[in-house]
């Protein structure tokens, strides 16, 4: 009984990364949103807080801190969990790529859909909501509307340096719910080009990217905890107007000629040609993220009326 409970928790964990990891490869749907779902949020947020600890000391020069924090951290459930978020997103890299390349107009509803669910979904996690929240939304809304529309196209060749960042910048949705890692190089055109690094097997982008998200959650996972613990509906609600302003590089249609169609146009046209297929592709990305974070209200309120 034992022995096919201890394989058994390795695979369910497996598993879940592999949810958290197709989640976090699709824009709009979030890897934090999947690990409510499925119940490890509280177990995922105190080990990556352990971890980044043990980082902390090293850096200070503790050996012996870091070598008795990291025992703490529940490997056991950590390394599972990484796997499986690595197979899905090797798994699903080169699906999506190719959907943006053939697909790119369908593909761009999709994702268009699944972040205008991701909207609602973050709003509702403000907690006090009052207008000024609102008034943050707009406002950040209106100014990232603004500079999304000064990109012409996503970036098709980016520097090294940008993978760095790009990694840097997307670790930090892994461990928020609502907020989405691909969303996010969606926003700064890097979504393309970190999908082509995985399913072209480019190693040194690959491990740039992973250097600056390793680097960015042992140094920034517990300052992003304090500002959501002190500013939680204030962070949220810009994130908000920061989602509704990416709308933007997702319409489908964009106007003039040299604009492509789909994913990372930037100047707005009116729909034209394939116009059905896309709407309904959108409002079932939607449905989707809307109706996974309802199941995920459902499964999270039981454990905080217990320990309540």
């Amino acid at each position: 009984m034992n022995r096919t409970s201890d394989i058994r928790t390795p695979l369910t964990t497996f598993a879940k990364g592999f949810l958290m990891g197709s989640a976090d490869v699709v824009p709009g749907v979030s890897g934090g949103t999947v690990a409510l779902v499925t119940g490890i949020y509280p177990t995922l947020v105190g080990a990556i807080s352990t971890g980044s600890r043990g980082l902390e000391q090293l850096a200070k020069g503790s050996w012996s801190g870091f070598v008795r924090t990291m025992r703490v951290v529940p490997w056991g459930f950590l390394v599972p969990l990484v796997l499986g978020a690595l197979a899905a997103i090797i798994t699903l890299a080169g699906i999506l790529e190719t959907l943006i390349v053939e697909q790119p107009i369908r593909t761009a509803a999709g994702f268009l859909g699944l972040i205008a669910g991701t909207v609602v979904v973050a709003w509702r996690l403000i907690e006090r909501p009052a207008p000024v929240h609102g008034a943050i939304a707009l406002g950040v809304g209106v100014v990232s509307f603004a500079l999304f529309g000064l990109q012409s196209a996503a970036t098709l060749d980016p520097a090294l340096w940008a993978f760095f960042a790009s990694g840097a910048l997307a670790i930090c949705a892994f461990i928020l719910p609502g907020v989405s890692g691909s969303f996010l190089l969606l926003s700064i055109g890097m979504y393309q080009a970190v999908l082509a690094a995985v399913n072209d097997r480019d190693l040194t982008s690959i491990v740039i990217f992973a250097a600056g998200a390793t680097i960015s959650l042992a140094v920034f996972s517990r300052l992003l905890e304090r500002l959501l613990e002190r500013h939680h509906d204030v962070v949220t609600a810009a994130l908000v107007g920061l989602m509704v302003g990416s709308l933007r590089i997702l319409w489908p249609w964009p106007n003039g000629l040299g604009d492509p169609d789909g994913v990372g146009a930037t100047v707005l046209g009116l729909p034209r040609g394939d116009v059905i297929v896309p709407f309904v592709i959108a409002v079932a990305g939607f449905v989707v993220v809307v109706a996974i974070t309802r199941f995920a209200d459902v499964r999270v309120a039981p454990s905080r009326t217990h320990s309540g």
